[in-house]
């Protein structure tokens, strides 16, 4: 991180964005968060997490819609040939810095 260079004196909050498809559990990153961060400048930063859901479009009638895991068939066509829109998300949305 490059914080030196951008003289920050703390960081106070970090938005990460996850998918659902990450299979990264909220409680786990928290906790694994607060102990990486135990002996940098990010100690006692807030960790907030936007989550973000299966997003899929059908490759046949090309309806987009949320699904959960497994995938659920097309809800116009039935069909089961879909592209994913959303949901394998994971990284860094914004920090708040002082």
């Amino acid at each position: 991180m490059q914080i030196k260079e951008h003289d920050v004196k703390r960081v106070l909050q970090i938005r990460i964005v996850v998918g659902a498809l990450t299979g990264v559990e909220d409680t786990t990153m928290k906790l694994c968060f607060e102990m990486y961060v135990q002996r940098t400048p990010l100690k006692g930063a807030e960790l907030v997490i936007k989550r973000v859901p299966v997003k899929v479009r059908c490759r046949v009638c090309g309806n987009e819609y949320e699904t959960g895991i497994p995938f659920s068939d097309c809800t116009v066509c039935g069909n089961k040939k879909m592209q994913i829109l959303s949901g394998s998300e994971l990284y860094i949305e914004s920090l708040e810095v002082e």
